[in-house]
């Protein structure tokens, strides 16, 4: 069965090619032209991946991510946008997102960064989890339990962990995760990165024998001194 993909765009040419391009590549794809009609189409529905244009009318596309990730947690999310600063990034990491796409910006490249996250997200390999001090961490659903209690982390920040988890003990580079994760060692995603750690350490914070370690200007060190 086709993967179903949640297109929000407002310019209706670039969407009308966007969906044209991945129809093509044999993907269902639903087109709205602005964030509450997205967002109503995103709860009527089931889709494996959102691709959101930034600027919009009605609701923008921070904004409908945000409403998207208090619904569902593991969703990819890919905006579109032509808003290019570092700050604007991180906001969109910050309200949920996955990626980060300037326009314009080739077809190809599209496709490939949506094939990448459908493949990890249809990924086969056996469940695994992580003892992390009084946490435990669900690799396959991405789900991090804690005394009774479970948080679904998102596809990336879950995928860090994991890294992280694989790892534990070792100083991991920043360029190690940025290439594993990301594909690439772009300073852009490095600060992007930076804002997932901190969501992780913000999630993890309930048991001070669990860290991740910053040596600066090198990477990060997953610590867990309950062992």
């Amino acid at each position: 069965m086709s993967a179903k993909i949640l297109l929000v765009e407002d310019d209706p040419n670039l969407g009308f090619v966007i969906k044209d391009n991945l129809s093509l590549k044999g993907y269902d794809v639903t087109l709205r032209t602005n964030g509450e009609e997205g967002l109503h189409t995103f709860y009527q529905n089931l889709f494996d991946i959102c691709v959101l244009d930034v600027m919009m009318p009605k609701k923008d596309g921070f904004t409908l991510a945000q409403q998207i990730r208090e619904r569902n947690q593991q969703i990819p999310i890919l905006f579109i946008t032509a808003k290019s600063m570092l700050e604007d990034k991180i906001i969109g990491f910050q309200s949920g997102g996955d990626d980060y796409l300037i326009k314009p910006f080739s077809m190809e490249e599209l496709c490939l960064r949506i094939e990448v996250f459908l493949r990890r997200s249809n990924s086969s390999t056996k469940e695994e989890s992580f003892d992390l001090g009084s946490f435990r961490f669900d690799c396959q659903n991405f789900t991090l339990y804690h005394n009774q209690q479970k948080r679904t982390l998102t596809q990336k920040e879950g995928e860090v962990l994991k890294l992280l988890c694989i790892n534990k003990g070792r100083v991991l580079k920043r360029e190690e995760i940025l290439k594993s994760i990301w594909g690439n060692d772009d300073y852009f995603l490095g600060r992007s990165m930076d804002v997932f750690i901190s969501k992780l350490r913000k999630y993890l914070k309930e048991d001070p024998q669990v860290q991740i370690i910053n040596y600066h200007g090198v990477g990060f060190r997953l610590e867990d001194s309950s062992l």
